[in-house]
């Protein structure tokens, strides 16, 4: 009520409003923030879905509502004033009080005045302003920062947003008045914390980043990375820097703010400050074929995640880095640190932790396999328990509940883990384990990508090509951006991790990065045009008792126009989903036809051990 009565004040509306006012208080209340529900607010509980805060309007201002030419004469106004009163719940619209009929309205063709007020008196319209403190800056100075908050208010405004009419009225006053941000701006710079600071100045003003900041220098102390040395006069020192991130659950809501103390490891000198740097991460395929098994057996699959996992790693070399910033020690300013472990930002960083790692898992029992160095397997009689790396997240499965609960238990008192419990979204795929099977999608991730290239709106098309279209280089159209289409390609490639419908696509678009044109650009479109209507689709991994590891290959021949190569391409399922498959542009020879498809099904079987088989 509080809020209904300020609304009702602050434009001076009759009491009799006071129903439409409770109502759009309400309204507004589902889309704020709330202690009862974290990381989002009611509405988005409810519905699953962020709300816009672009239609929000000013709750009493003077609009004008558009009169359709079939309901007016030629000379006749084209609009009729009103008082904007809430938002409809029947349809796409604003809730208007027409002043000339006293009648209540719904309309979408509404622009606003919210600067203005009605004078119920006079029957009129009155500019709104707060007068400014006689302690405010020179009149120069205080014009120059509104038309610079002025400025910066329209470049920030929705696009789209109602235009506002001139004034029908000019009042002139000693001092200019205050200038207010409409509702939608600052509902829109809520989300600023969901930003990432760029540097450490920007980041101490908030308290959400000092915490994490706070967390990430508690976590190195406590893992005995470094102590405070004498600046050496032999050795370079390293600088440190600050990076910021918000991570996100697969809904799109915050799961938390991480600071991470980064080396600045460009200025490492090979063969002095490291020797070698390679660590193996997972293979997309590796997670897939790990899915595939836990559905058909009908295991579990867990998560878990290492907090500052290059923190771990030994290293070799004497390394010394500066105090970062904000948690200089007092009295040894002058002081370095000197590195007993590895840090974020190191050249070797990755490889310690790897090393680091699997000295953990070979110690205790598990072996590694031989095609895929991240993925580990421990068997004690009949029971199995399944490993798999992806540089600190680790996703595990087996037949055995016990032994499961023992290696999480084990690996938390070695390290610093956080239990994710069940796997529902790993690396930008969301996972969805049930009875029947385990479902993976990007339906996030695709949303994002339509709304990055202005496309949540686009016509769906039912195929990701259009049939028999044939590309070349030079195809004499116009080009275009090269750096938006690699960007497109880049983003669609990384889809093709859940929808195998569009990896033959965006393969064969991928060959005109270098030089795309307008064909090509629209060809990778048509590709959101159909993402756009089949967001759901993904892989569906269905539990049953006889899988079967089966493989399909297949080419064309001679398909590429500018160099008469030929497409090869294979996928392998086991049971019912596609785990790995990939299209190739190769040149074929003109062998026998029978010779040629044993030596693609070779070519394709042969990661996979199956050779001899």
């Amino acid at each position: 009520m509080e809020m209904a009565r300020s609304m009702l004040q602050e434009k001076h509306l009759p009491k009799a409003f006071w129903a439409e006012a409770v109502y759009t208080a309400v309204y507004l209340l589902n889309r704020c923030p709330t202690k009862a529900v974290q990381n989002m607010t009611p509405i988005e509980a409810w519905s699953g879905k962020k709300p816009s805060a672009k239609h929000l309007r000013v709750f009493g201002s003077i609009c004008y509502v558009h009169i359709p030419t079939e309901k007016r004469h030629k000379l006749e106004e084209k609009t009729e004033k009103g008082i904007f009163l809430g938002y409809s719940t029947q349809s796409k619209g604003y809730r208007i009080y027409n002043l000339k009929t006293k009648k209540l309205i719904i309309s979408r063709d509404v622009e606003f005045d919210e600067d203005a007020m009605w004078n119920w008196d006079e029957e009129k319209v009155e500019r709104q302003s707060v007068m400014i403190p006689k302690e405010t800056p020179p009149q120069q100075q205080q014009e120059e920062g509104t038309d610079q908050a002025e400025m910066e208010r329209r470049s920030q405004q929705a696009p789209g947003s109602p235009r506002r009419p001139p004034p029908s009225e000019e009042i002139e006053e000693e001092t200019p008045p205050r200038r207010t941000k409409l509702l939608s701006d600052i509902y829109e710079t809520c989300n600023f914390i969901m930003l990432e600071p760029e540097n450490f100045e920007t980041a101490v003003k908030h308290k959400v980043w000092v915490q994490a900041m706070e967390e990430e220098i508690k976590m190195i102390e406590k893992n005995n990375t470094w102590e405070l040395a004498d600046r050496p006069k032999d050795k370079e020192v390293i600088g440190v820097k600050w990076i910021y991130k918000t991570k996100l659950n697969a809904d799109g809501s915050i799961q938390k703010h991480k600071a991470r103390l980064v080396a600045k490891g460009y200025s490492q000198l090979p063969g002095i400050d490291y020797t070698e740097t390679f660590a193996p991460v997972a293979r997309l395929d590796t997670i897939r074929a790990l899915i595939a098994i836990a559905a058909n057996k009908k295991w579990k699959i867990y998560q878990m995640d290492v907090k500052s996992a290059f923190l771990n790693g030994y290293i070799d070399e004497e390394i010394y880095v500066e105090q970062p910033q904000g948690f200089i020690a007092k009295g040894s300013e002058e002081k370095v640190l000197r590195l007993k472990k590895a840090l974020y930002g190191l050249k070797q960083a990755p490889r310690a932790w790897y090393s680091r790692i699997d000295k953990y898992f070979m110690d205790r029992g598990f072996r590694r396999s031989l095609s895929e160095p991240t993925l580990y397997i421990k068997s004690q009689g009949n029971d199995t328990l399944i490993v798999s790396l992806y540089v600190d997240d680790l996703i595990y499965t087996g037949n055995n509940e016990k032994m499961i609960q023992v290696f999480k238990e084990d690996m938390m008192k070695t390290f610093e883990m956080s239990d994710l419990g069940l796997m529902h979204f790993f690396l930008g795929i969301e996972i969805n384990q049930e009875k029947e099977g385990i479902f993976i999608c990007q339906r996030k991730y695709t949303e994002t990508l339509l709304k990055k290239f202005k496309m949540e709106s686009c016509k769906t098309v039912t195929t990701p090509l259009v049939t028999g279209e044939k590309y070349q280089k030079e195809d004499g159209s116009q080009k275009v951006d090269g750096s938006m289409y690699r960007s497109l390609i880049g983003s669609l490639l990384y889809l093709t991790a859940t929808r195998p419908d569009i990896m033959f696509a965006t393969c064969l678009l991928s060959r005109f990065m270098q030089s795309p044109s307008q064909v090509h650009y629209a060809a990778a479109k048509r590709i959101l045009r159909y993402l756009r209507g089949t967001k759901d689709f993904g892989i569906w991994y269905k539990s049953t008792n006889d899988a079967k590891l089966v493989g399909y290959t297949d080419s064309d021949w001679a398909g590429s126009v500018d160099d008469m190569k030929s497409t090869s391409g294979y996928t392998f399922s086991l049971g019912s989903g596609i785990f790995h498959g990939l299209p190739r542009n190769k040149l074929l020879w003109h062998n026998p036809q029978r010779k040629q498809n044993t030596l693609q099904l070779l070519h394709q079987i042969k990661p996979f051990g199956l050779e001899g088989s």
